[in-house]
């Protein structure tokens, strides 16, 4: 049954173009990837330095002395819906690395009753259909060191795919920009992610669109608009590591993620609105790690009108072990319904180990 609700949640999706510019879209880039990061609430702008910088920030691949690969799957909404993320990169010389990556978030095995009503008004269940919507992102990544040698900045061209079953489309393109600086102990990064804007085209088929208009008697349901464009959004964050003793380490970082628009952020304006993360990574000897975070800190009002703040905890723990790295972490991102957390399982294999 719960399938049943995502039907209506994805047709009405086609509706998503009906403005030229969004506040919100493709959005399932932000949910994030990588088990270590979202323990940490996203809070990984500053020190991101692996494969995983293809998504959180492209500066940070210049640091990976050898290939890098690296998986991670998450299940939400009750495991109804699955998020799926995959990486490679390499160093081209000491001073500049290429990376790839693609994400998937899908739904699958939806109902389609578009036709369960014949002509004659008869139900007819044989007349029902499966399908699938799925998001697709596939990045190129580059980074360079600058003459700097403590700045660095990267670059990520994208292409985004969407599939809403056989009804509609698209095809989307865009860019993001990254920068790192460190000195000492601190760390500092910026993200600009859809930098130029991205654009999503549309295609809508137009024999499924009448189907479903006609399946919904007394409803004037137009072709939406085929155009969707991708606001920029700015990611900022500061970190510092800590020492104690020889065996133990603390990183901290916090971030700041802007959009430009009126949101339920805790700090909002007609201009702008910020979220802030914050994340916490403790390891021993670097083999064993304990990660906390705090984010998505939005306002939220009560059923008798009040106002509060909602925060959501995010908790995780790592292992590495020769060249290979598994995280886990616990979140709360789907927070609907029976999927009250959600469990994140990555791994990363650096191939330097290997050659050792």
């Amino acid at each position: 049954m719960k399938k049943l609700y995502f039907l209506l949640l994805i047709i009405g999706s086609t509706q998503i173009v009906a403005q030229t510019v969004r506040n919100y879209s493709n959005e399932f880039l932000n949910i994030g990837v990588d088990a270590r990061a979202l323990g940490m609430s996203k809070s990984v702008t500053a020190t991101t330095n692996d494969v995983n910088a293809t998504y959180w920030n492209p500066a940070g691949l210049v640091a990976i002395e050898d290939y890098q690969g690296s998986l991670m799957h998450a299940s939400y909404f009750a495991g109804i819906a699955n998020y799926n993320f995959a990486a490679a990169a390499m160093p081209i010389d000491k001073y500049s690395a290429i990376g790839v990556s693609i994400v998937r978030f899908g739904v699958d095995d939806i109902l389609n009753t578009t036709e369960l009503i014949d002509n004659q008004g008869n139900i007819n269940f044989n007349r029902i259909r499966l399908f699938s919507t799925a998001d697709y992102a596939f990045n190129l990544s580059y980074a360079k060191k600058l003459m700097h040698k403590n700045i660095q900045f990267g670059v990520n061209a994208k292409v985004i795919r969407r599939i809403i079953g056989d009804f509609a489309s698209a095809w989307g393109f865009g860019f993001d920009a990254g920068i790192q600086y460190t000195k000492n102990n601190w760390s500092y990064g910026l993200v600009i992610r859809d930098i130029t804007t991205t654009y999503n085209t549309w295609s809508v088929n137009q024999e499924e669109f009448d189907k479903i208009k006609n399946s919904i008697p007394g409803q004037n349901q137009e072709l939406p608009e085929t155009t969707e464009i991708t606001k920029p959004k700015v990611q900022l964050g500061i970190a510092r590591k800590f020492s104690f003793g020889r065996d133990f380490h603390l990183l901290s970082e916090i971030d700041l993620h802007m959009r430009f628009a009126k949101t339920n952020d805790v700090f909002a304006t007609n201009f702008v609105s910020i979220e802030p993360t914050i994340g916490f990574e403790l390891d021993y000897t670097n083999l064993v790690f304990l990660r906390v975070g705090a984010g998505n800190i939005q306002k939220t009002t009560q059923f008798d009108g009040s106002k509060s703040i909602a925060v959501q905890p995010n908790f995780g723990v790592g292992f590495t072990y020769n060249g290979i790295s598994v995280d886990y972490a616990l979140t709360n991102i789907g927070n609907t319904g029976n999927g009250k957390y959600s469990n994140i399982f990555s791994i990363k294999i650096d191939y330097q180990f290997f050659r050792n």
